[in-house]
């Protein structure tokens, strides 16, 4: 199984503005003995992935040992009892819940496949999950080293993915060939998004090419994220929008086309019931930089 261990990574820097999450990894942590910056995470829920190496973490009189491709919840205040001297290959996600944004708009699936990971302390990872939970943490790490605008936002879009699927090493078992179909429906329909959003726009442009119809495409994504099909494409396509609005002097005109819309009205229809402001206001609202920031600099 190929690892990460390529990358250097982030160390130990807050990756949001309002410090609502972060990402070390081990390496960076033992090689420029950063040990101390840890000290900072009593104050997050913590999710510790050990690729390589082991460790173990005492609650009470408990001690949960750690070993290759295992990982450890630690809750706030938890993260003392956390050794990982013999940890060197692997990440620590931090976060508050309020980084999730689950509170208003996430299913309640989610929020209870937290509570039961920190329930449950600590899991092994098998070949199939660790495949793509690494999948999915390049993700994350490409987000991160791009610097784009609207990187918290991709971020939180992609640590819910890694906690989906983490959520499934404790959901109940359901038949095997059908849980992979669902999974591997999901992952194709999530890179042909990526692919194609700016020309294809409809459920039934995914369905097609995903060989389904476009209620069983709606159902089975729902199922998994709490969202059906629709919902990732339209928020694809408005996100763009929001970077390119905002990254540039361009107007609308030649963003709409950029994403594939040749009428102005049904742009501005889209952009406004999706985002909930104009593309006028939210290029004059939402990203005037005050002057005293200016001077500040």
């Amino acid at each position: 199984m190929k690892h990460l261990q390529n990358f250097s990574g982030p160390t130990g820097k807050c990756l949001t503005s309002d410090n609502t999450f972060s990402l070390h990894t081990l390496q960076s942590v033992h090689n420029n003995k950063q040990v101390d910056s840890l000290n900072g995470l009593n104050n997050s829920f913590s999710i510790v992935w050990v690729i390589k190496g082991a460790g173990n973490y005492l609650k009470h009189t408990h001690n949960f040992n750690l070993d290759n491709n295992c990982l450890l919840f630690v809750k706030p205040g938890q993260f003392d009892n956390v050794q990982l001297d013999n940890a060197r290959e692997g990440y620590i996600f931090s976060f508050c819940k309020s980084f999730l944004g689950i509170e208003d708009h996430d299913s309640e699936s989610l929020l209870r496949s937290l509570s039961q990971m920190f329930t449950n302390q600590a899991i092994s990872l098998n070949n199939e999950a660790l495949a793509e939970m690494q999948d999915i943490t390049r993700q994350i790490i490409k987000e991160y080293n791009d610097l784009n605008l609207y990187r918290t936002e991709m971020l939180r879009r992609y640590f819910k993915i890694f906690l989906i699927y983490l959520s499934r090493q404790f959901a109940e078992p359901q038949p095997a060939a059908r849980q992979s179909r669902n999974i591997d429906l999901l992952q194709n329909f999530i890179s042909l998004l990526e692919q194609n959003f700016r020309n294809q726009k409809m459920v039934a442009d995914y369905a097609d090419r995903l060989a389904v119809t476009p209620n069983y495409l709606n159902e089975v994504i729902k199922k998994i994220t709490g969202y059906p099909a629709g919902y990732h494409i339209r928020q694809r396509v408005a996100l763009e929008a929001k970077r390119k609005a905002a990254s540039s002097d361009i107007g609308m005109k030649e963003v709409a086309y950029d994403l594939g819309f040749f009428d102005l009205a049904h742009f501005s229809k889209f952009f406004k019931n999706t985002t909930g402001t104009s593309f006028s206001d939210f290029k004059k609202n939402r990203f005037i930089i005050p002057s005293a920031t200016l001077l500040a600099s």
